[in-house]
């Protein structure tokens, strides 16, 4: 083979790599424009497996025993509904480690007898607190049912009330055989799971 043969070979070489590479980067583009960054971390996790943060612990075992709860049940929903970014802000305006909307925010810093501040949500200590009271208020509310407290800190306790009411959903009244809804469902099936997790990891984190 001659030397420009082989220098046009390797020049098809590199042409058709760099080809590739830009297919390559066009198809990731187009993926998180049409299935968007959440659900391609979803499909991540469903791979890998989901990563359990222990960040603020003291914040959360302290406010836990405040309003007599696991601090497992609070460290799963923090990671359901923030994955522990205390910046986080929802579609709905649902603000902070918990996800507590600013309104709720308010009803709740006057159970404390507190004044509510714009911005307060952002911080962890006043949002793990304002959390861990609302999440005990709903267990009290639904008897210590953790299916029933999930859905309703999730879809709020009118929607768990209309669930608990209709026959389709629950057969006794105080307990859901089905969970109204695929968003809610899978909302309750995360905590439920990483609660299970972090189960062990407070346990590990006592001992």
């Amino acid at each position: 083979m001659t030397q420009n043969k082989r220098r046009r070979r390797s020049q098809r070489a590199r042409r058709k790599a760099r080809l590739y590479k830009a297919v390559g980067v066009a198809v990731l583009v187009l993926a998180l424009v049409g299935l968007g960054t959440a659900v391609l971390m979803d499909r991540l996790a469903e791979r890998t497996g989901p990563v359990y943060p222990m960040e603020y612990t003291d914040l959360i075992c302290s406010r836990a025993a405040a309003e007599g709860l696991e601090p497992a049940y609070v460290a799963a929903v923090i990671l359901a509904e923030s994955s522990y970014n205390p910046q986080a802000v929802s579609s709905v305006n649902a603000q902070g480690l918990m996800q507590i909307m600013p309104e709720t925010g308010e009803w709740i810093a006057g159970k404390f007898d507190e004044t509510y501040v714009e911005g307060c949500l952002f911080d962890p200590e006043t949002n793990i607190r304002y959390g861990c009271w609302y999440l005990g208020y709903l267990l009290r509310r639904y008897d210590g049912d953790k299916t029933c407290s999930t859905a309703a800190y999730h879809s709020g306790q009118g929607t768990v009330d209309g669930w608990l009411k209709d026959p389709e959903y629950s057969s006794d009244g105080r307990t859901l055989n089905i969970i109204g809804g695929p968003r809610a469902n899978t909302y309750v099936g995360r905590v439920l799971e990483y609660y299970e997790k972090y189960t062990q990891l407070y346990a590990n984190l006592a001992a």
